[in-house]
This record gives C-alpha cells, structure tokens and sequence, in this order.
C-alpha cells in the first residue's frame, strides 16, 4: 500500500498532526491525513475547486456502470465544473509520499488514513499537467456547468462516492 498527501505547496518537509475541525472526529486529536493511491485521483485538483468523484466497487449495478462512465474500462470518474477547467490547467500539485507503518484507516470507501504522529515524506512527485496525470491513471474526467445534478444522482447510486469542496460549487 502507497500512502500520499497533495498539496500546491512546494516545501512541505515535515507533517505535524493538526486538529480536525469535523464533527464526526475528536477535536482534541491531532492528526496526519493521507490518501491511498486508489483514491489518489479525487485529490488531483486544485484545493478548492469543487468535485464530484466516484468509482466502481463490488456492489454496482450494471446500470450504474452505463449510466456514469462513458466506456467498460474505466472504473473511476472526476467531475468539475466548467470554470475550473483552466484553474485546473494552469495548477501544478506536489504529491508527499508517506512511509505507512505509523497509518491507520479512517475512512474506507474514501481512503483516508490517519497518524497520531509527526511525518517526513519518503518522496516528493510533481504533477505539472493534472489532466493528463488523471488520464494516465484511466479515470474518466467529466466537465458541466454545475455539479448538483451529478452529485444528486451518484449520491443515490451503487458508486462509492466523494464530493469534494462543495461550498464552492455553483447552485
């Protein structure tokens, strides 16, 4: 297993656990968060820019795989509103990679992993061209004027699923 932090930034030499602000967390814990590289993809974007991303597992329906993904053999989609398309463009990312003995799972439909301590990354990629990064990685890459919809319909699907920064889509 591969354990990753993105960031835009560049010099990022040292994880100090932070303490999350989410409901559903103990706020007095501070933490290291990473994503697994199967869900890698969700995070290829500029922070903000809200996204609606989803991918096959092993309880979706036929239908859904016809009705969300435009060809058989992709199994993973990113879904951004049209005026983040040159955002996108122009972004460069800086991929943090962790050595994952001191991780634990948090989320696994979204990949999460969490650490109590401190973190040095092992590697350090740049992604200059996220498009092309998200197609190298087969995942199909869906531009719309407005994520609502989409987020509506996959949210009652057999997908897994993750809406990313939607404080900052269109309504």
């Amino acid at each position: 297993m591969r354990l990753f932090h993105v960031s835009e930034e560049s010099d990022i030499y040292v994880f100090h656990p932070r303490k999350s602000d989410r409901d559903d967390m103990d706020k007095n814990v501070g933490l290291v968060w990473a994503i697994d590289e199967k869900r890698l993809p969700n995070f290829l974007t500029p922070r903000n820019c809200p996204r609606v991303t989803y991918h096959i597992n092993s309880r979706t329906t036929q239908e859904d795989r016809q009705k969300f993904f435009s060809s058989p053999s992709v199994e993973h989609a990113v879904v951004i509103e049209n005026e983040w398309y040159a955002k996108m463009k122009n972004t460069k990312l800086y991929i943090y990679e962790f050595d994952c003995s001191d991780f634990e799972l948090q989320d696994d439909i979204a990949g999460y992993y969490v650490s109590k301590t401190t973190q040095v990354p092992i590697a350090k990629y740049i992604i200059d061209d996220l498009f092309d990064e998200l197609i190298k990685r087969n995942v199909e890459i869906i531009i719309t004027d407005n994520l609502q919809t989409i987020a509506n319909e996959v949210k009652e699907s057999s997908l897994n699923w993750s809406l990313c920064r939607m404080g900052y889509a269109k309504r």
